[in-house]
């Protein structure tokens, strides 16, 4: 039996994308109406991803500048959100990426889907302190 190869990141990328957005909208209008409220199926918004963390310039080769990593699953494949800032925390960029062993793709939010991950960025990791704190942490090493 042969099996196919499976497509690679940057063919699957798009797809990916718009199943995290979608579950990520339905959280986050939940949030919004009651920070209490879970959905059935997905929980509540501060368990679904991983982890939140600050990966400083130069953890890795080429890496000029650092971001704050909403990560939402890891392995083969993996997928997070990278949130580049400015000295103030707030965000001017959000990239997408989805990776997997030997391979990766990104892409640049725009539109309302920026909008979506600023406004949550803003809310759930700026106001609460933990952006400033993970920074601070990762700063230390």
């Amino acid at each position: 039996m042969t099996r196919r190869p499976q497509p690679n990141c940057k063919t699957r990328i798009r797809k990916e994308l718009k199943s995290r957005l979608a579950d990520l909208k339905k959280l986050w209008e939940i949030y919004c109406k009651d920070c209490e409220a879970r959905d059935q199926e997905l929980g509540h918004i501060d368990d679904y991803g991983l982890g939140f963390d600050y990966v400083a310039p130069g953890t890795f080769d080429d890496q000029k500048e650092g971001y704050f990593r909403y990560q939402l699953s890891w392995g083969g494949p993996s997928d997070e959100f990278r949130i580049f800032v400015n000295p103030n925390f707030s965000a001017h960029r959000v990239e997408y990426w989805f990776l997997n062993w030997f391979d990766g793709a990104h892409v640049a939010l725009t539109g309302d889907k920026l909008s979506l991950l600023e406004a949550m960025y803003t809310r759930l990791f700026v106001d609460s302190g933990m952006a400033e704190a993970s920074y601070t942490q990762a700063m230390r090493r």
